[in-house]
């Protein structure tokens, strides 16, 4: 019988307590970003490899289930467990580090964490980022990386269940 090791993204995934103790070991500087990342899409995976090049490492910091919940994206989201968002997310080159918080925003854990980049997507004014006046103060930057592809999880899901609903109201099988 074959044996099989634990993947090594899996050792990416980073619970908040020992957060501390792991960034010791980045290089800096530290890019800061987060978000739900429910169904992984390519404007998902472009987003984080931009995010990537503006420092030496990647720190992902993902909603909580129940954060997620209080998003108002939808009583059945998330789709995929934080444990399963946070694999999918470790397994990417350009993630270094994959954390959580369960706060409706990520404001503690930028403060403790202290990155020199903060970083959200096209949809995110840099002064409406939480965290942007904390990271401007040390000296840090704060960016918006605009949208190279058109993608939403929510518009994706939506076109799903229009599809399904249309299949089970009136369409025949083949």
């Amino acid at each position: 019988m074959v044996s099989y090791s634990t993947p090594d993204f899996e050792s990416k995934i980073c619970a908040p307590e020992q957060l501390e103790s792991r960034l010791a070991s980045l290089p800096r500087p530290l890019v800061f970003t987060n978000g739900v990342f429910d169904v992984i899409h390519r404007g998902h995976v472009t987003y984080l490899a931009q995010a990537r090049a503006l420092g030496a490492s990647l720190l992902l910091a993902l909603n909580t289930d129940a954060s997620t919940r209080r998003l108002d994206k939808g009583t059945d989201r998330p789709i995929n467990a934080l444990e399963d968002r946070a694999a999918v997310a470790a397994a990417l080159g350009a993630v270094s580090l994959v954390t959580w918080f369960d706060e409706d925003t990520p404001l503690q854990l930028i403060q403790r964490v202290r990155p020199e980049v903060l970083v959200k997507g096209g949809d995110w004014a840099p002064e409406k980022m939480v965290g942007a006046s904390e990271v401007l103060a040390r000296g840090g930057a704060v960016r918006s990386i605009p949208f190279l592809h058109q993608r939403s999880t929510t518009r994706m899901l939506e076109r799903i269940r229009a599809s399904v609903a249309g299949k089970a109201v009136g369409s025949k099988p083949a």
